[in-house]
């Protein structure tokens, strides 16, 4: 690992400032990620602003009823808070599927949506990747690409984002609050992250020196009605070959209204809308839940070793669904 400076900052102003005006300077919170790709060569910071102490460490319910969660709050913190693991389910559940208990209990929030993908040709210098290394060429897509995206990706990429978090948030249509050098703003998780187009290496839309100080949930009078399915190669502590987070209300026979998430299979939480829009209104089976899954992912592009993954969100889906209408009243 090579030499770093170390600024453990208290105001999210100053830390702004002071990553703004280092070009090879990273921000550190849980530090789960950002480590293993020091260790790994993959990042070089020269400089570690600790943001771990700023006061973002706090889970707030709002008067919609929905929270706001501080991008320091830990994730093992924010599964077992009680009003999450009522009222929203699906976030809880995505939490405890994303990594073991000592890794949640040092994760956090802001860290988890901007942890970088897991495609071993990111993670080896050794090989080109675009990511890494803008204009060094995608290895993936000619070579191991088991566990890469179907939907969204471009010749330059076909890493997946790694979050299982992100992926519920995605279908809670929670919004990411940051601080940038020009100031707040807030972006709907659906929008902050890109997909890889022709600049794989740019990953969100955040300003050079941005910080995650907060996610919003907004209420979910259905959120109760949620979970979230991962399909792993081993039973913990791996990440997501395929993952669905869904919530679902029901009007008597017919879907009122359904909210659904992809993981696993693009750049970023993919949001799947065209699903979603297909099962309005529509009665609550199994063949209509599969008519919209084949709905979203006809836009699909397998790869050479993951065509598997159509059918895998096809009957994650079918499958999630259909085990929350039966919940539902």
């Amino acid at each position: 690992m090579r030499s770093f400076r170390y600024r453990r900052m208290s105001n999210p102003g100053e830390a702004v400032a002071l990553l703004a005006g280092e070009p090879d300077a990273a921000y550190l919170g849980g530090g789960t990620n950002l480590v293993d790709l020091m260790k790994l060569g993959v990042a070089r910071p020269r400089l570690l602003v600790d943001v771990t102490r700023l006061p973002l460490g706090s889970v707030e319910p709002m008067r919609d009823g929905g929270l706001w969660v501080g991008a320091t709050v830990r994730n093992g913190d924010l599964a077992a808070h009680p009003v999450v693991r009522r009222d929203f389910p699906v976030l809880a559940r995505a939490l405890l599927a994303g990594a073991s208990g000592q890794l949640r209990n040092m994760a956090t929030v802001g860290g988890n949506l901007l942890q970088r993908t897991r495609c071993v040709y990111f993670q080896d210098v050794s090989r080109p990747c675009n990511k890494r290394e803008p204009g060094a060429g995608c290895s993936a897509r000619e070579g191991q690409n088991r566990d890469l995206a179907i939907l969204g990706w471009s010749p330059e990429c076909v890493a997946t984002h790694p979050s299982d978090m992100a992926v519920a948030l995605a279908a809670l249509d929670a919004v990411v609050e940051v601080l940038e050098p020009d100031g707040a703003r807030e972006i709907p998780l659906t929008e902050f992250h890109r997909l890889p187009g022709d600049r794989p290496d740019q990953e969100t839309v955040l300003a050079r020196g941005g910080l995650v100080t907060a996610v919003r949930i907004p209420a979910l009078p259905f959120g109760r009605r949620s979970t979230y399915r991962k399909v792993r190669d081993r039973a913990s502590f791996a990440f997501a070959v395929g993952s669905v987070a869904a919530a679902v209300d029901l009007d008597g026979p017919l879907v009122r209204d359904v909210r659904i998430g992809y993981g696993g299979v693009a750049h970023r939480p993919w949001r799947a809308r065209l699903a979603e829009a297909a099962l309005r209104g529509r009665p609550a089976t199994e063949e209509n839940f599969r008519l919209a899954a084949d709905e979203e992912l006809a836009a699909a592009r397998p790869l050479s070793q993951n065509a598997f993954k159509i059918p895998l969100i096809r009957n994650l889906t079918v499958r999630t669904l259909a085990d929350l209408a039966e919940l539902a009243p």
